[in-house]
């Protein structure tokens, strides 16, 4: 690769980079926006259905061909789209009917640090050091400040319990992440579509214990579900498998650092939602706790 085609694959990673921070921000926007004309069940298996199909045409255009119902790799990926797509999409969904969206995205961004906990039990080279035990526990107080109101006082804030929905979802979406660690290896792509296919089943099935809708919603409210369907499911999806493949997981689990940011400013200017110096103090908390966690340990640096 030449120095020209060097610095233009770099423009190209940062350009995917930035995109793709802008979707996962505002996906909270538009889950805020929706959820106010859509039944959340509804909302979660229409995006969920439509994201299976643009995976699976996308899947199909790499020539990857998907195994056979016998092979060992449905049972994991199927079960890891109910787990991690379709039970965080609908407690987020259910839970941003009381909290605003730059809230949801804080409380979904704990998710890393739920993930180095849940690692330390299944899997073997991801131990809990002290370290990380710190972070964590940084991490957590950022939490706490959400769930305290304003003046502090030892009580709970009105909204605890759909800001308990979206830190399930946040739980749900590190179990993920730690089953695709141990789950059968795939490739990126064939393993996204099965997991989007297992969860767009579970999704009609949930979605069938909801009223079924007998009013078509504003055109405001089917634009922002496509562009949720197309845009913050499938087309990231298919962005974050090759910013993977292109930089590494290490840097690209960045994103978490800055989607909260991202979110905060979509429901301010979109939502109108009120600025929260308790979001901002939040926010750094948790950044800190994650700094902390993911910090090579000393002892491993290469002295100078």
């Amino acid at each position: 690769m030449t120095r020209l085609q060097d610095t233009d694959h770099k423009i190209l990673i940062i350009i995917a980079l930035i995109t793709n921070v802008i979707i996962w921000g505002t996906a909270f926007t538009l889950i805020g926006y929706t959820v106010k004309y859509i039944e959340p069940a509804w909302l979660v298996a229409i995006r969920t259905i439509i994201a299976a199909c643009v995976l699976i045409i996308y899947t199909r255009l790499r020539g990857h061909k998907f195994p056979p119902l016998t092979d060992p790799r449905w049972p994991w990926y199927l079960g890891m789209g109910v787990i991690g797509m379709t039970m965080p999409f609908i407690l987020i969904a259910n839970g941003q009917i009381h909290v605003d969206s730059g809230l949801s995205s804080i409380l979904v961004g704990f998710m890393p640090m739920i993930t180095i906990v849940l690692a330390h039990f299944f899997v073997p080279a991801e131990r809990l050091s002290i370290r990380k035990a710190f972070g964590f526990f940084i991490g957590f107080l950022g939490i706490v400040i959400l769930f305290l109101p304003m003046p502090l006082r030892f009580e709970l804030v009105q909204n605890w319990p759909s800001q308990v929905l979206i830190l399930l979802a946040a739980i749900c979406y590190a179990v993920l992440s730690v089953s695709a660690k141990i789950a059968p290896k795939t490739s990126p792509s064939l393993g996204a579509a099965m997991m989007l296919i297992g969860g767009a089943i579970s999704a009609i099935l949930y979605a069938f214990t909801a009223d079924i809708p007998t009013q078509m919603p504003p055109m405001g409210a089917v634009i922002a579900l496509l562009v949720l369907a197309l845009g913050s499911t499938a087309f990231a999806q298919i962005l974050y498998l090759w910013l993977i493949e292109a930089t590494g997981p290490s840097f690209v689990a960045k994103i978490n650092y800055v989607v909260p940011i991202c979110s905060l400013i979509a429901g301010i200017v979109f939502l109108d939602e009120a600025f929260s110096w308790r979001s901002v103090l939040a926010i750094l908390v948790i950044m800190i706790g994650l700094m902390i966690a993911r910090t090579p340990a000393l002892a491993s640096r290469p002295r100078p």
